[in-house]
């Protein structure tokens, strides 16, 4: 392991911790790894310690490259400094991405409370959106945080859309700094656009608990509380995919709940966007999108939740309910990816 400081900017005490860790060799099922650059806390005016290494190495245990950025704070905390000093962070990993052993475009932020802030700003708004963005306690509404209004800093809830990372999102129930609705808001806000996103919201924490052991946590919390490191570390395995022979393997979901957004079809479009685009398939496809029909619950007949149902449904989830194979399903996914669409046909 190699433990590098990097000033990236002396005049606003901004720096770059990296903890490497080698590839191939002994590392025998891993030539690349994916990155994680970790953003604490503190109001923009500290970066804490107890979320900055602690958290670092619990990622670096899971294989990631890991990062710890101390970004300006106290009198250099003037928007949008904080932001420019995650961009050239990761302008920085990704120049040095072969020599480091990265996957270039799987770099994932974790941020806690004003951290927290940030990690959802590079997830909406940042030039070099992160692969994923692990957001906890954190004033993602602002509205109402006097903290972090009395800064003048962008409120990242007004800017998801459907180009937002994908993000995982935890938080205690009694937090009074960072009150919960913070977290309830956004994630109401990521539900409205078609981006993935997994939320724990604990029930006892209260705010800065960090990985929730008791080395670092300065709070009393419910036991879950630590739960949250591994849950994150497993979604992350599930939509950027887990270590194999020397290569991350396929992801096993999306950074979307659905493809119908993407310049192609897939067996994860819904069945009513796949009968939209109907005239635009083979013809040994037309009869799978049937098996709603089939079963009396076309969409024209179907009210109130039903209905949303069936307009909703993913292709994948019914041929499997029907039970169609995996291997049948990957062959009418193959077929199905083969249908580009311009811009016109994607409206």
């Amino acid at each position: 392991m190699e433990l590098k400081r990097i000033v990236l900017n002396k005049k606003r005490n901004v720096n770059l911790t990296a903890i490497l860790q080698g590839v191939g060799g002994e590392f025998i099922r891993v030539n690349r790894r994916p990155a994680v650059l970790v953003l604490p806390g503190g109001g923009y005016d500290m970066c804490s310690d107890i979320e900055a290494e602690p958290v670092a190495l619990a990622y670096a245990k899971a294989g990631y490259q890991a990062f710890i950025l101390r970004y300006s704070v106290g009198e250099h905390a003037i928007w949008p400094y904080p932001l420019e000093d995650y961009e050239q962070a990761v302008e920085l990993i990704r120049e040095h991405a072969e020599e480091w052993g990265i996957y270039s475009d799987k770099i994932v932020v974790v941020g806690f409370s004003a951290g927290g802030h940030l990690a959802a700003c590079t997830a909406v708004m940042s030039k070099y959106r992160p692969n994923a963005a692990v957001i906890g306690y954190a004033p993602v509404g602002v509205r109402g945080t006097k903290l972090m209004e009395s800064k003048q800093l962008p409120s990242p809830i007004d800017y998801v859309d459907q180009n937002t990372s994908p993000c995982f999102l935890f938080a205690a129930r009694d937090d009074m700094l960072v009150t919960i609705d913070n977290t309830l808001e956004f994630q109401l806000a990521l539900a409205k656009t078609n981006v993935t996103f997994e939320s724990h919201v604990y029930a006892f924490g209260s705010h800065g608990f960090s990985t929730g052991e008791k080395a670092v946590k300065y709070v009393r919390t419910c036991s879950r509380v630590p739960n949250w490191v591994n849950d994150s570390i497993e979604w992350l395995k599930e939509i950027q995919g887990d270590f194999g022979n020397g290569e991350l393997g396929e992801p096993e979901f999306g950074k979307k709940i659905n493809d119908d957004l993407e310049p192609f079809l897939s067996v994860d479009c819904t069945i009513h966007r796949l009968k939209t685009k109907q005239e635009l398939l083979d013809e040994s496809l037309v009869p799978y999108l049937g098996i709603l029909d089939n079963r009396g619950m076309e969409a024209e007949r179907m009210e109130g939740p039903l209905a949303d149902f069936v307009k909703n449904v993913r292709l994948r989830d019914m041929l499997l309910t029907v039970g169609i194979t995996d291997e049948e399903i990957a062959r009418i996914d193959a077929k199905l990816r083969k249908t580009r669409m311009t811009k016109k046909q994607l409206g």
